[in-house]
């Protein structure tokens, strides 16, 4: 089997035996990265161009990774250090790039459908690491397969992304990945962070994060994202810990022990405190190291297969 489409967008459409193939290929480099060696040659004499239009760390590293592993030639570029601060089009940019005779794209931008204009204009295969607020699909891998890998399935797996629903493009890529996956999803936050529409979805609501802890085994917690907010949303970041903030106090209030994760960065002891970001309830570092083995596992099955 294969993926059907020669890039990855979003996982929006994507089918179980997709996301099944995808977790599974990540399953075998995640072991390599646990070798002693871990680079191996599947993309030996292809050429990644990793094109990040918004400031990252984790996922710009975690790709560039990901593809030195596979033994690919990479070039990182940044948009300040370009001429796209000279005022050069998205389009010109990577037709540009492309007349070098470059094989993959990796594109984070702040406009959504960015990542989809591209795959119609440049003939290489183009991943998104994340567009506006649309999609960020393999940060949506990277949690699913986190999920998997320490509950041992998904189906039936009850997970609730908290905090800012509206503004994050993880929660659309986690709601859509989990619920084709046969998970129960919910979410909680404050109403002006949640769309209205989701329930439309069968994901589940809640405003109250007292309520939903006794009834779930993982909660996916989301940055508060000031810098795509509009002001008045919520009225300060005291009062947004006092109700939405994820602590241990909480948590032990919960008939089970429960899973916390968080795509970073945190702001601790806001939306998360300190003390449960650092616990044995936390596989946030499991989140980063499994996000290597995944995007191992996309640049491989679309570089090779597609």
């Amino acid at each position: 089997m294969k993926l059907h489409s020669r890039h990855l967008l979003g996982l929006e459409g994507m089918s179980k035996d997709e996301l099944t193939l995808i977790l599974d290929t990540a399953v075998s480099f995640r072991e390599i990265l646990d070798r002693p060696i871990k680079k191996v040659p599947p993309l030996q004499g292809k050429t990644v161009v990793n094109l990040f239009f918004e400031s990252s760390t984790r996922t710009r590293i975690s790709f560039e990774l990901a593809e030195r592993r596979l033994s690919a030639d990479v070039v990182s570029f940044t948009a300040a250090a370009s001429s796209v601060s000279k005022g050069e089009t998205l389009k010109d940019t990577a037709r540009n790039i492309e007349a070098m005779k470059i094989d993959m794209v990796v594109v984070r931008h702040a406009a959504p459908g960015s990542a989809h204009f591209l795959s119609k204009v440049v003939d290489a295969n183009v991943i998104n690491a994340g567009d506006g607020g649309h999609e960020h699909p393999t940060q949506g891998l990277l949690d699913m397969y986190t999920l998997r890998e320490k509950f041992g399935a998904l189906e039936g797996l009850r997970v609730c992304i908290v905090g800012d629903i509206t503004h994050s493009r993880v929660a659309r890529s986690n709601i859509y990945g989990l619920l084709t996956m046969g998970a129960e999803v919910s979410v909680c936050g404050p109403e002006t962070l949640i769309p209205r529409e989701l329930g439309k979805f069968g994901v589940q609501v809640y405003h109250h994060l007292e309520e939903v802890i006794p009834k779930v085994d993982a909660l996916n917690v989301l940055r508060v994202q000031l810098e795509r907010q509009k002001s008045g949303l919520f009225p300060s970041m005291r009062e947004y810990h006092r109700f939405f903030g994820v602590t241990k106090e909480k948590v032990s209030r919960a008939p089970k022990p429960i899973t916390i994760m968080h795509p970073g960065p945190i702001n601790r002891d806001v939306e998360l405190s300190a003390d449960l970001a650092d616990s044995e309830h936390s596989v946030i570092l499991q989140q980063v190291t499994n996000g290597v083995a995944i995007r191992m596992a996309v640049l491989y099955l679309l570089g090779t297969t597609n």
